[in-house]
């Protein structure tokens, strides 16, 4: 709320700013507000205060266009202008003033949204033309007052309703336009961690496959194979925005396979499945944690190393959870890419539908994750 208040304080500034101004016209008589005038009153009041307010929230783009600072300068001394002169003229629902008005507030949307009033101008002004041609009719031309005021309300709201149908349809525009600058920004920022898990993890794997082919071990070949599946599976299925949560298992495992190739020492590997395999999930997320749970717990260990994976799936939430032992006396060491890309794709990906838990305790780390995919 306080961000909120920070961010258009300027409003606030400019109804304290019209509200003055107003009073101080009113003082010295140059206006005068009629009380029973509710709707006209009002449709002032809010031409009033975004006109005041709108150049104060803008301020620092103005300063730098004197040519539009220009223009809203006299907008506003028109505005005052029209004001007066509806008061001191005495006339009721005097037509210069709705003209006026009207001028105003199509001149104010054409300099604080050009392009916007640019691609509707012709149909606003064909209506304007149309229905000012109306209410100078009924009002100027039949010369009958109360013929006028039995259509004053209906007439009003036609004349005024295009102003809002501009302001708000120039309000979801910029919404739509903040959304989709958003959703660049998350794409963007997720084909950027997305470029880092493949050479993170690939790069260990290479490492692995040399050694075994400068063993000329057997495995050699079981490795390419494996390896080629998961760079296609990185290649085409990363690109995916959800993937069938079992080819994503299919993907740790044919990682875990790859490792047990590697090592020649026990570790203790466990993966408790439970899952339904139809349900979607990001794609290469898991992969990270169980990255980790290698690079800085197993390859450190000269035994008793282990990795406990339990992964089950209810009601379309996932639950992960994996835990690994490590060297204690190397903690201190930076865990590199894997957890922060993990944390900011979450983020991302699953904003307020995902809980991340992390407990050390000794030489234990475990990381539990879950993931609403509904």
């Amino acid at each position: 709320m306080i961000a909120f208040i920070k961010k258009y304080k300027a409003f606030i500034i400019g109804l304290l700013l019209f509200r003055v101004i107003v009073v101080c016209l009113s003082y010295f008589e140059i206006i005068y507000i009629d009380s029973s005038e509710v709707l006209a009153n009002t449709l002032s009041f809010i031409f009033g205060w975004l006109i005041t307010s709108l150049p104060i929230h803008y301020f620092s783009f103005l300063k730098k266009h004197k040519t539009i600072s220009v223009k809203l300068s006299l907008l506003i001394i028109l505005f005052i202008l029209v004001m007066a002169n509806d008061n001191q003229s005495q006339i009721i629902d005097n037509p210069l003033t709705f003209v006026g008005l009207i001028v105003i507030a199509l001149g104010f949307f054409s300099i604080i949204t050009p392009s916007y009033f640019k691609k509707y101008a012709l149909i606003i002004v064909g209506y304007y033309a149309l229905t000012l041609s109306y209410f100078y009719y009924v009002r100027v031309y039949v010369n009958d007052l109360n013929y006028y005021l039995q259509q004053e309300k209906e007439l009003k709201i036609i004349l005024t309703v295009p102003l809002f149908v501009l302001l708000i349809g120039w309000a979801y525009q910029q919404w739509k336009w903040i959304k989709s600058v958003e959703s660049k920004k998350a794409k963007a920022e997720l084909a950027l961690l997305k470029s880092q898990i493949s050479p993170h993890f690939f790069f260990n794997t290479l490492n692995n496959l040399y050694g075994l082919t400068i063993e000329k071990s057997d495995d050699a070949p079981n490795v390419v194979l494996k390896l080629s599946d998961m760079m296609r599976y990185t290649i085409y299925m990363g690109q995916e925005e959800k993937v069938l949560l079992k080819d994503d298992i299919t993907y740790l495992k044919n990682y875990i396979d790859l490792h047990k190739i590697r090592y020649h020492k026990s570790v203790d590997i466990r993966f408790k499945e439970d899952s339904n395999p139809n349900i979607k999930i990001a794609p290469l997320l898991l992969i990270l944690p169980l990255e980790n749970a290698f690079k800085h717990g197993v390859e450190h260990l000269a035994e008793e190393a282990y990795i406990h994976i339990d992964l089950k799936t209810d009601n379309g939430i996932i639950y992960f959870t994996i835990e690994n032992n490590f060297d204690s006396s190397i903690t201190t060491k930076k865990v590199g890419i894997g957890l922060d890309n993990l944390k900011q794709r979450l983020k991302l990906l699953y904003p307020n539908m995902h809980n991340l838990k992390i407990e050390v305790k000794e030489n234990n780390y475990k990381l539990s994750l879950k993931i609403h995919t509904v």
